[in-house]
């Protein structure tokens, strides 16, 4: 019965790991698609909109890429390649969550762009230009980067084959020190709970000033007298408002199993290895926010469907 049990688990194990395989790979193409048509312009959105979009993209591009290397194609594929040697696998770590906490920032920003566009006009046409945008993604990638280098050094060789360190095993030192204890702490309350705190403030600042701003929009134009009269910027004020409740409840829901999981390994001190399934429908909820950010964002946008459909039906005829 044990044995019959741990082969179902690992056949179980191995469907889910196809599955996700898939699933990247139609999110590396659909991401490739968005980068490709946000660079054509012409989508009816603001050169700051734009530049955000094309960061997210390219983190959720990247993040993917490294997750597909290091976590599937190895580990199913090509088992004792190079991308085994230690000092390999470490980097593409690195990589890995590098990506993942631009992506999550990037979104930070994102929001924090519809909110100044909204709610802060004057600050909109006097500080938060194109130049201003690309030093604050240029400034959020370099502290991201290195904020992640520490973890390079967490990992030690699994065996030595031919004086060459394979596999990355984490040293004990990882689940005792202070120091790794305290950078664990950082990481989590970086990624994801103060974007958290970020998202949900600036987007009830700006759905609260949507919904002044409508009211008093309805207070001028008085009574409507018939379809000609109908409003389409307060049209866009609602749709504008259910885009930004679905965005935070998402990005919520998908990263909570994660930050939840990882906060309970901690306060419980349990090895990585000592995983379960709310862990790895943790993983997977986080890959899929991280995949599809771009997507959830930029789909809102009447035009740029039109334009990412036209590019779909050419890409498939």
């Amino acid at each position: 019965m044990e044995i019959f049990h741990s082969s179902l688990g690992r056949s179980g194990e191995c469907l889910i790991s196809d599955f996700r395989l898939i699933f990247y790979i139609l999110s590396l193409s659909v991401n490739f698609l968005l980068m490709l048509v946000l660079s054509r312009g012409k989508c009816a959105l603001s050169n700051c909109t734009t530049r955000c979009l094309l960061a997210m993209a390219a983190s959720d591009l990247l993040f993917i890429f490294a997750d597909i290397i290091q976590r599937r194609l190895k580990e199913l594929y090509f088992p004792g390649c190079f991308l085994d040697i230690t000092p390999v696998c470490s980097a593409v770590y690195v990589l890995f969550r590098a990506s993942t906490d631009c992506s999550v920032w990037f979104t930070v920003l994102f929001t924090f762009d519809r909110f100044v566009a909204i709610c802060c006009l004057k600050m909109n046409r006097k500080y938060w230009t194109d130049k201003a945008l690309a030093v604050a993604l240029a400034a959020t990638t370099i502290l991201l980067c290195s904020k992640n280098i520490p973890i390079y050094f967490r990992f030690r060789p699994g065996r030595i084959i031919n004086n060459v360190p394979m596999y990355c095993h984490i040293k004990s030192s990882y689940f005792t020190d202070p120091r790794w204890q305290a950078f664990k702490w950082f990481d989590i309350i970086l990624t994801p709970f103060i974007p958290f705190m970020l998202i949900l403030l600036m987007n009830t600042l700006t759905v609260r000033y949507i919904l002044v701003a409508s009211r008093v929009r309805k207070c001028l134009m008085g009574p409507s007298k018939g379809e000609s009269r109908k409003d389409t910027e307060t049209k866009s004020l609602k749709n504008s408002v259910i885009c930004l409740f679905t965005i935070s409840i998402s990005f919520i829901l998908l990263w909570g199993v994660n930050s939840a999981s990882t906060v309970y390994f901690i306060v419980k001190e349990i090895g990585p290895w000592r995983k379960h399934h709310f862990t790895w429908a943790g993983e997977m909820l986080r890959d899929l926010s991280c995949s599809t950010n771009t997507l959830f964002y930029a789909v809102t946008v009447p035009k740029f469907r039109d334009k990412f459909r036209n590019a779909v039906q050419q890409l498939v005829t």
